[in-house]
């Protein structure tokens, strides 16, 4: 039933197209069925006595049955095939926008593979469910129907006759419905995995490539699809058993009705026309028992998707907005963190963050330094809330995050991370991600700004020019350097650079830091960077060693204390001598 009314709901903006699929449906069945009936008449009231004007109206009604069927069974077809496309379409946007409004931690926690595979291909198995499936349910069920009425009322003997298979196909069909349904679920499973490993296999490629794993992820592929295969595998050899076993029966059943029905009608207890109309009848009433057979294994398929396409929609949100959560409207900047405690495995886990207290006032550029694992990511996180901290509080203008509205925060918070990450399409689209309206003056004085406008100009069609998926088209520095215009066309109030001078060369890092000027001016920013000859200027410098702030002021009074930072920057100017 829950099932059932999942599939209702999202039919059910489309309630009046249904409708008429389903009036088309009943004009189809009965137009279906009523061949072997005119088969009866021509036979019985024509051929027999040689009556031709009932010969005459036989035909008729065949043709003019022939034609409602062609007609009703073109809007049925249409209709369903209509609303069927609408609703799925209906269902991957409501899945895609719950993904959207998922938390950071829940990406880390899924594979994109399999996310994607619920998307794609637990979507189309659920749609031969909605279109197919229930296109065959429906019209399946009344043609059942509509043939046990007719067959009782041409005679009951023989009716009874043909029921005597039912306990069989019963039983048959429930034993195939318990063991197959665990097979079709496996089946999902296998292409899910499937699906993952080639997703990471051809993002990671270059990686595969350039350490020589081919032979080792080839044969990876192959164990995935070898255990997909044998999940299939499984279901086809219950499809080979069980569909040859209806149509043994539908044998056994026509073989029965030819004997005793041919014997009543050589000793005159029924006429020729009604035993030939009861064999018509009796394919007719064996076709939707093959159908529904048939749909049963849509059904599981569908089913199963659906098992995990429920799984996905029903996980919470673990980051929903608080109920009251409010609209600060321009920020100043300020960032305060009161005791932070955070661990990516919650409190049981190892802590990333140990009791964290720091005041950034606005307009501020704080530094975060230390050795890899120390934190600085995570404190970064924490302060764009992808993470909510498990102890103590992260505040913004004096505002805890859990009590703002995310995408008030996140429109007024600009990110460059390590590695640039650019969407398909034009550098100009890239750059504009943050604010689409930006007109294309405001797109070229940004990239100006941050030292773009050099190599842009020197692209086959300038800031036109498509960057490919990821931005393969262009190099690691230029990537970065649209990821910098991108953030400063944004006009954040707040500016966090992770490590984003990190994969460049010197020649572009120096382009970038003098457009740092005018990205940092006015703004509050956090800035991570292993290079600490991009933070001496910071108004404030914090040194993390083991989640824990161990010091905190500016170069000069850092460098004077002679503590952590000094052996650091020690460390750098002698690596940069060398």
């Amino acid at each position: 039933m829950r099932k059932a009314r999942f599939v209702l709901g999202l039919l059910w903006p489309y309630r009046g197209r249904v409708a008429l699929a389903l009036l088309a449906m009943l004009l189809a069945t009965a137009a279906g069925l009523a061949p072997p009936l005119l088969a009866k008449e021509a036979i019985d009231a024509g051929i027999v006595p040689g009556n031709v004007s009932a010969l005459d109206w036989a035909v008729a009604g065949f043709v003019a049955a022939a034609l409602l069927y062609a007609g009703a069974t073109f809007v049925q077809t249409y209709m369903v095939g209509w609303v069927g496309t609408r609703a799925l379409q209906d269902l991957r946007e409501r899945i895609f926008s719950h993904l959207q409004g998922m938390s950071i931690g829940f990406f880390t926690r899924r594979s994109p593979g399999v996310l994607i595979s619920r998307l794609t291909n637990d979507v189309e198995a659920l749609n031969q469910l909605v279109s197919t499936g229930a296109v065959t349910l429906v019209s399946s069920l009344l043609t059942l129907f509509g043939a046990v009425v007719i067959l009782l009322a041409l005679d009951l003997r023989l009716a009874l006759v043909t029921f005597v298979t039912f306990p069989i196909l019963i039983a048959a069909s429930t034993l195939f419905r318990v063991v197959s349904h665990g097979a079709y679920r496996a089946t999902r499973e296998r292409i899910a995995a499937v699906t993952a490993y080639l997703q990471e296999t051809l993002s990671g490629v270059r990686i595969v490539r350039s350490f020589g794993q081919e032979p080792r992820h080839a044969s990876a592929m192959t164990e995935l699809n070898e255990a997909n295969r044998e999940a299939n595998m499984r279901t086809v050899y219950l499809n080979a058993t069980y569909f040859p076993g209806v149509e043994l029966l539908s044998a056994v059943g026509t073989a029965a009705i030819l004997l005793y029905g041919g014997s009543q009608a050589i000793d005159g207890a029924i006429q020729v026309g009604v035993l030939v109309a009861f064999v018509g009848y009796l394919q007719i009433f064996f076709e939707p028992i093959q159908q529904l057979s048939n749909l049963y294994t849509t059904w599981l398929q569908g089913v199963a998707a659906m098992d995990k396409i429920f799984e996905l929609l029903e996980t919470p949100t673990d980051m929903p907005d608080a109920d009251g959560a409010v609209d600060p409207g321009e920020l100043r900047g300020e960032i305060e963190m009161r005791g932070v405690w955070f661990g990516y495995g919650g409190e049981d886990g190892p802590w990333a963050l140990e009791d964290v207290s720091l005041r950034v006032p606005p307009g501020q550029t704080l530094a975060l330094v230390g050795a890899t694992g120390a934190g600085k990511s995570t404190f970064a996180k924490l302060v764009a809330r992808f993470y909510d901290p498990q102890q103590g509080q992260v505040l913004v203008d004096g505002h805890d995050l859990r009590e703002l509205r995310q995408r008030a925060l996140r429109r007024q918070l600009g990110i460059v991370p390590q590695e640039g990450f650019l969407f398909s399409g034009s550098v100009r689209e890239n750059i504009a991600f943050g604010r689409p309206e930006a007109t294309l003056e405001e797109i070229e004085a940004a990239a100006a700004a941050v030292g773009a406008s050099e190599f842009i100009a020197a692209l086959p069609e300038g800031i036109e020019t498509e960057v490919g998926e990821r931005g393969v088209q262009l190099s690691a520095g230029q990537r970065q350097l649209v990821a910098f215009a991108r953030a400063l066309i944004a006009e954040p109030r707040i500016l966090i650079l992770d490590e984003a001078t990190s994969n460049v060369d010197v020649r572009t890092e120096r382009i970038i830091e003098r457009g740092l000027e005018r990205l940092l001016a006015g703004r509050t920013a956090i800035v991570i960077a292993h290079r600490l000859s991009t933070i001496r200027r910071a108004g404030k410098i914090a040194v993390l060693e083991g989640g824990r702030i161990v010091e905190a002021g500016t170069h000069d009074e850092l460098i004077a204390a002679d503590g952590a930072y000094a052996r650091l920057y020690g460390a750098w100017e002698e690596s940069s001598v060398a």
